[in-house]
């Protein structure tokens, strides 16, 4: 398994529609950088986002989720409140190739700041809008920018395709358009 650079990234968006839309170089004036490095993607959060809240005293259960733990807000900056947690979704739609699996590593400006970002990797024949999991980790509110770079993600090609992939298994979050919360 190797990690894939800029080129392979660059090849793989314009030819087979990976990254859609695709920023083909580093946009870092006057925002949180996005778009294409070194060995990675810098992934933009969208404009939409759900911001956790107790104000109904709702009980996080991944079995049976209730929606009502979370606040909705639409907006292009998301003030994350002290110790808390928002989900949100990238601005990129991403294909993944069968022999390919993602990490997501957050970025050096939030993290220095105590925003955590945490996604689960893009399995092989993966698609999809990612859903972005935003923890904040201070004691104080914390901004979100929109349209702006919140994570990296790094693509590793195996020697060798996998047996069976997440279209094959018909994942429960393929093909997923937005904010998606936990299924069963």
């Amino acid at each position: 398994m190797s990690i894939k650079s800029d080129r392979w990234i660059r090849r793989m968006a314009q030819d087979h529609q990976m990254i859609e839309p695709f920023a083909e170089a580093q946009v870092r004036a006057g925002v949180v950088s996005y778009g294409l490095s070194s060995y990675g993607y810098d992934m933009r959060v969208a404009p939409e986002f759900r911001i956790f809240t107790n104000a109904l005293s709702a009980i996080v259960d991944p079995k049976r989720f209730d929606p009502k733990s979370f606040v909705e807000l639409a907006g292009e900056v998301c003030v994350v409140p002290p110790n808390s947690f928002a989900l949100a979704r990238s601005v990129e739609y991403f294909r993944i190739p069968r022999n390919v699996l993602t990490l997501c590593v957050g970025k050096s400006t939030y993290a220095r700041c105590g925003i955590i970002t945490n996604v689960t990797p893009f399995e092989p024949e993966w698609e999809g809008f990612v859903t972005l999991e935003i923890s904040n980790t201070t004691p104080l509110p914390a901004k979100i920018y929109a349209n702006e770079g919140l994570c990296q993600i790094l693509f590793f090609q195996s020697d060798e395709v996998c047996e069976v992939s997440y279209k094959d298994r018909k994942g429960k979050y393929q093909a997923q358009k937005g904010i998606v919360l936990p299924k069963l």
